[in-house]
């Protein structure tokens, strides 16, 4: 079913609810990339993937909700989202892989993530994408 209306506005209640709860520019940047993906390769799981790639470029997961990335951090942020021969690779859930072991360190202390000042980069990645997935867990409660 497709995310956007004739004149181009997001139908809200289409989309995964992290989207939902997002800014206006990732339902824009989530839903039309969903809708091109459907009109390549028809609905269902792939059309999601490539619209979660797209807004992996411009947007990391935080918590309950995507969060813009800053100007400077734009691009792919995993391996997966990269595509090419690391297409095969395991995403990253919305965590910026690619940002500094600081950005990562930032968004850990924002989710209140203990242990973060003795983890590597790769621990810090493990630990957000935990957090990130039980607060989104803790919001569908609340919802539903």
């Amino acid at each position: 079913m497709p995310m956007t209306d004739k004149k181009g506005k997001v139908k809200k209640r289409e989309l995964p609810s992290t989207v939902a709860r997002s800014s206006k520019k990732a339902q824009r940047t989530f839903a039309k990339a969903h809708d091109a993906a459907a009109d390549e390769y028809g609905e269902g799981e792939r059309a999601y993937r490539v619209a979660y790639s797209a807004l992996k470029h411009t947007h990391e997961k935080i918590g309950d909700r995507w969060k813009r990335k800053d100007k400077g951090a734009k691009g792919p942020s995993d391996a997966k989202a990269a595509g090419g021969r690391q297409a095969r690779a395991a995403t990253s859930g919305g965590v910026d892989a690619n940002s500094s072991k600081a950005h990562l360190y930032d968004v850990a202390k924002r989710l209140e993530i203990a242990g973060r000042s003795s983890m590597s980069k790769g621990e810090l990645v493990d630990a957000i994408q935990r957090a990130n997935d039980s607060k989104t867990r803790a919001a569908r409660s609340r919802k539903g």
